[in-house]
């Protein structure tokens, strides 16, 4: 963590103090807390939110904070609240907030308008637009316009901190290790592949750039002329074929779209970039695993975590014992 961005983690409560997770105003996000009782009484001190008539809508998803879609007179936003325990998921909410900023001038993200770490609350704009899903990622018309998307975030200002899988997923290791979480049966057998890519990859590494590092679907916004990227919490600087790599994973592309996916970034084929990218793909599973076990065992918010986790898992484990993996680890050399 840089020294930048360590403010936020100060903040942050125990998820395993007894009494569960409870903020100012009584706020509670245990799996029976529901939409909060006092989430107008948070609002009414949020400057950008205290307008009335006010509605509020709950969002779906957010795997680590709670999103309310909140319309008043002066617009519509998005509250983030995030939950407790961030800490051990490598998710510093002060860069968040930050990145959030840089990604909003660069015109890759939503705008930010308030930012309230007393409260764990950070609010931005409420993009109007269509949330992907898988199906659309792969739709080859699609394909490009990501790829712009990626590169306006990349030619942005630098991110206050960095990311980089491999030493998140040993500190993932070390919290499932220290805290007795359970991991998938295996995990530790894969460990020589994680290292061969890591090996591989740091031979032709070309520096790193403002990445959001977990473009699943649903942090892709169609507004119908642009895609915007959403969701900064994991964000930070890192290698560009990792943001690529990470989406097609999550994605679940096929080896022929990513491909697409990298020469629309590049504008040109590059077999050593989408060597990379594939590698970086996986790599991503292989840390996420361990991000979903951390969750399974500490999260409040009530959801299939050990499923979210086995899925990554099940996927990393069919990659890195495939033929091609061996392939994947020459290619990156390749001079193109």
């Amino acid at each position: 963590m840089s020294a930048k961005c360590k403010a936020a983690a100060a903040n942050c409560l125990d998820p395993f103090r007894p009494g569960g997770i409870r903020w100012r105003y009584g706020l509670d996000l245990s799996p029976e807390g529901g939409i909060p009782a006092d989430l107008d009484a948070l609002f009414d001190q949020t400057k950008s939110l205290a307008a009335r008539p006010r509605t509020i809508h709950e969002l779906p998803g957010g795997l680590t904070n709670r999103n309310y879609k909140v319309s008043t007179p002066d617009g519509t936003f998005v509250a983030r609240i995030s939950s407790g325990g961030s800490e051990l998921l490598a998710i510093d909410r002060d860069c968040e907030y930050r990145n959030s900023v840089t990604a909003a001038a660069a015109g890759a993200g939503a705008p930010v308008v308030e930012y309230r770490p007393q409260d764990r609350l950070l609010v931005i704009g409420y993009i109007e637009g269509r949330t992907f899903d898988a199906a659309d990622v792969a739709a080859a018309e699609n394909i490009p316009r990501i790829a712009a998307a990626c590169r306006r975030l990349h030619e942005g200002g630098r991110f206050g901190n960095d990311f980089d899988m491999f030493d998140i997923q040993r500190r993932y290791l070390a919290v499932t290790r220290s805290r007795g979480f359970r991991i998938p049966a295996g995990y530790d057998d894969l460990v020589p592949h994680f290292t061969a890519a890591e090996k591989a990859l740091a031979g032709r590494a070309e520096g790193t750039v403002p990445c959001n590092n977990d473009l699943l679907p649903a942090n892709l916004i169609d507004d119908g002329e642009r895609i915007w990227l959403i969701d900064y919490e994991l964000s930070g600087n890192n290698d560009a074929c990792f943001e690529l790599g990470n989406i097609a994973a999550e994605a679940q592309l096929p080896p022929e779209a990513l491909a697409e996916l990298v020469t629309a970034y590049y504008g040109r084929p590059r077999r050593s970039m989408i060597a990379r990218a594939r590698l970086l793909g996986l790599v991503s599973m292989y840390g996420w695993t361990l991000w979903g076990a951390i969750q399974n065992g500490a999260s409040p918010i009530d959801y299939d975590f050990w499923s979210w986790t086995m899925e990554r898992f099940e996927g990393v484990a069919r990659g890195f014992t495939s033929g091609s993996f061996k392939e994947l680890l020459e290619a990156v050399h390749e001079d193109d």
